[in-house]
């Protein structure tokens, strides 16, 4: 059964591949490339054709922007079947985005770097693949370089995400009572995942309005950094997005010091370490809640919701050896009941809790590859071999889906996932989870 998974996965991954030399995240509901997921996609490439993992890496770099910023969506065809596409986000208005490659003025999770230490340590020919990483790892460290520089306002080594967007976690019931303190206009568009989607598991309309209104006062000011800090009303320090750096920083450390040389490099990102951690434990910490939190940095206060993103630092070894055993507790507490699969994106126990809803209560297969990783680097391998049983067991029933029920009871025969079928990152990270 596991090998017939194994080719099924291979298969996603190869029918998503395009000419370009990308992948998109699934047909129909997902044209362009994100960000977040070709890192992702290229994990599970380096398995069996890493040619089109170092294709995939290319690709996403070559649509840096001048200042470093890499965008969460590169528009490399020109179609009518998504919105927002390129012609509302208009990259252009930077003056530093790049002309060559249209995409939308905000980011996602900075996984790059761990993208490339993970190949080359999958990699046969080791030569070929950190060949590779020399040409492209200084573009991640400027993706970096540009985080610390421009999302950061007051100098603690926590950068800010200005759209929900940008978290990777994107309706989640987190940013709830920042809508409450907006009320944008109601804008006139046509959806086009609802034609793909049952409507009951995405966001609603209303939501969307909040969605563009922040993109509006972004393009208002040409996507200038200082002005969104100043004027944006979604401003966060999100622990999963937070996580994804430091974590992608320690890889470039590694990387650098197999390359050679790069000391100057190696000194700054081992700088942005130790601040950016010692601020994360004392800042992001929860210990009442006994996890990590997001913080809401445009009206000052914690955001107290327990997330799977809470959970993500174990990924990046920020917590203590201690705190490490109470976020565990915890989430095995609130998320790891009998009829549960592990780990739901949203606090099961809450009243906003939604298991169908996109991030407001389904199981995501990247959320789960990251803890499965973060387990077992702080040695909790029975709660990792749940992850990871879990995760097969969910893909084995119901396919590869974008996104799932956390709820056994739910999972009938013929049961299916949510979102988009044969969902690239889902495919990625199950042949990676099924080799580590």
């Amino acid at each position: 059964m596991k090998k017939d998974l194994v080719i099924e996965a291979q298969n996603v991954l190869d029918g998503n591949f395009q000419e370009k030399g990308y992948s998109i995240p699934c047909k129909g509901l997902y044209p362009f490339q994100w960000k977040w997921d070709s890192g992702f996609i290229a994990i599970g490439f380096a398995h069996y054709d890493m040619e089109k993992a170092k294709r995939e890496m290319k690709t996403l770099l070559d649509a840096q922007w001048g200042n470093g910023f890499i965008p969460h969506i590169v528009f490399h065809v020109e179609t009518d079947s998504y919105f927002p596409g390129r012609d509302f986000h208009l990259s252009k208005l930077h003056p530093e985005s790049n002309d060559a490659y249209p995409s939308t003025g905000m980011t996602q999770p900075p996984v790059l770097g761990f993208t490339l230490e993970k190949m080359y340590q999958i990699a046969t020919d080791k030569k070929d693949v950190l060949d590779f990483i020399k040409d492209n790892i200084d573009k991640v460290y400027e993706n970096h370089q540009y985080f610390y520089k421009n999302r950061d306002p007051q100098n603690e080594g926590l950068v800010y995400i200005y759209h929900n967007w940008e978290s990777g976690t994107d309706n989640s019931p987190l940013w709830d009572d920042i809508w409450d303190t907006m009320n944008p206009p109601s804008y006139t568009f046509e959806r086009r995942d609802t034609t793909h989607v049952d409507a009951s598991q995405r966001p609603s309309n209303r939501e969307y309005d909040h969605y563009l209104h922040i993109i509006e006062i972004a393009k208002e000011h040409n996507y200038d950094d200082k002005k969104i800090a100043e004027l944006s009303p979604f401003l966060v320090q999100d622990p999963l997005f937070n996580t994804m750096l430091i974590k992608s920083n320690e890889a470039l450390i590694d990387l650098y010091k197999i390359i050679g040389g790069n000391e100057d490099k190696i000194k700054q990102l081992e700088q942005w370490q130790a601040k950016s951690k010692a601020s994360f434990n004392t800042k992001l910490y929860d210990a009442e809640l006994g996890a990590y939190i997001h913080y809401d940095l445009r009206n000052e206060k914690p955001i107290r919701f327990v997330s799977s993103s809470s959970f993500t630092p174990l990924f990046a070894g920020i917590p203590s050896k201690e705190q490490a055993a109470t976020i565990i507790q915890t989430m095995m507490t609130k998320f790891g009941g009998d009829d549960m699969y592990l780990c739901a994106s949203f606090d099961p126990t809450n009243e906003r809790f939604n298991p169908k809803k996109y991030w407001r209560g389904p199981v995501w297969i990247n959320l789960n590859w990251i803890l499965y990783n973060g387990l077992k680097d702080y040695g909790y391998d029975d709660i990792a071999a749940r992850v990871k049983s879990d995760t097969m067991e969910l893909i084995t029933k119901a396919g590869f889906y974008e996104y799932f029920d956390p709820r056994k009871s739910e999972h009938t025969e013929g049961s299916k996932g949510y979102g988009g079928a044969n969902f690239s990152w889902s495919a990625a990270l199950f042949l990676d989870m099924l080799d580590n």
